[in-house]
């Protein structure tokens, strides 16, 4: 990986970050392709309509269905899914958390049923590196101990303790198999802890951003807490995190939360957001949201937002969508999606050219003048 700060104002930041796949200019919002597949979309979308230089793809998942190996056998996660450009794929440390009721962390590694057919598996720090090296993916995320918010002093500190206990166990590995001539194309980001915490959140920090990562991310936000918590949190963690590596905020968020988070120093985000909103009738646009499933819609000739050029917008009316939605054809999941996805990119793109041509700050006040209008 190559990494570059093109250029900064105040905190926020525009980078480039080059892998063996595609040139990634921050900030970038990254489509999650749980299964290998951002739903209702195909790879000629992605890279067409979208042209997404990075999506995301869960190890978890992809592990159970269709199998690791499998991906390795049909020539890694670029070869099978058709998406040429970089893939980055998170650890199963989230699914721990979200299927917590099938799942169980220890001190080693993280124990879980699957959701699928009830079957037994053993997540370790080291097993997690081997199935993302089947994946081929270009930035592996670190095996995490992810707890929900609010929580024990006590439980945040066994939950730090074990995220850089097994990041540690993660780097040696890494750099071992690369060492055997595996995965030497792909990066590994390890990810800082330490709830709303700002006493655990320099503990976590400190001690993995000492360790030889290809770049960080901030995990276990989104998780329940007030999005003030979370802003502070994220601008008190920043100031850790080594300028010369990209900086990943985990599964965040709404329009607002990219930008306030840009604003605080951050490079690289995800979220489901945006296709699943699309999915159930909800559309991002320059002046909010808007219900696609309302009454007032179906006579309407007006595109989703005047002011996207979207293949969606470009083509077709909100009565169309309505109709779709109403009708539950499948072709609106693709439209609504590509809709939404591509306002979440085209903002990536304004708050990096706005950063590039210092007026970062005026195009903040711009976004929400726009929303409340």
């Amino acid at each position: 990986m190559i990494f570059s700060v093109d250029k900064q104002e105040g905190n926020a930041r525009a980078c480039t970050i080059q892998t063996a796949h595609s040139t990634i200019q921050t900030p970038v919002f990254m489509p999650v392709g749980t299964l290998g597949s951002v739903k209702g979309l195909d790879s000629e979308d992605l890279l067409t309509h979208l042209k997404a230089e990075v999506i995301l793809g869960n190890t978890y998942h992809l592990y159970l269905r269709p199998g690791d190996e499998v991906v390795r056998d049909l020539g890694g996660l670029h070869r099978f899914s058709r998406y040429t450009k970089s893939f980055l794929t998170d650890s199963g440390g989230f699914q721990a958390f979200s299927l917590s009721k099938i799942a169980k962390a220890d001190e080693t590694g993280i124990h879980f049923k699957s959701h699928i057919d009830g079957s037994s598996h053993y997540f370790t720090p080291e097993k997690v590196i081997e199935i993302q090296n089947n994946l081929g993916s270009d930035i592996m995320m670190v095996l995490d101990d992810l707890i929900a918010l609010p929580a024990t002093d006590e439980r945040i500190q066994q939950s730090i303790d074990r995220t850089t206990r097994w990041a540690e166990s993660s780097i040696k590995f890494h750099q071992k198999r690369q060492d055997q001539g595996i995965g030497r194309d792909q990066n590994i980001f390890a990810i800082i802890q330490g709830g709303t915490s700002q006493k655990y959140r320099k503990i976590s920090a400190e001690s993995l951003c000492a360790m030889p990562f290809d770049g960080f991310a901030i995990g276990g936000l989104s998780v329940g807490e007030a999005n003030t918590q979370m802003y502070d949190t994220v601008e008190y963690t920043t100031q850790f995190m080594p300028q010369e590596k990209p900086r990943y905020l985990m599964g965040v968020g709404t329009p607002q939360d990219l930008i306030e988070n840009i604003y605080r120093g951050v490079d690289m985000f995800d979220c489901v957001m945006p296709t699943r909103n699309a999915r159930n009738g909800t559309l991002f646009t320059s002046f909010g949201r808007l219900n696609i499933k309302g009454a007032k819609h179906i006579r309407s000739d007006e595109p989703i937002d005047s002011r996207c050029d979207c293949y969606t917008c470009h083509n077709y009316s909100r009565g169309y969508l309505n109709h779709l939605f109403r009708a539950k054809e499948l072709s609106y999941f693709r439209l609504a999606s590509l809709h939404n996805l591509h306002y979440y990119l085209t903002l990536m793109r304004g708050a990096r050219e706005a950063i590039l041509e210092g007026r970062f700050e005026a195009f903040r006040e711009d976004f929400y003048g726009a929303q409340d209008g």
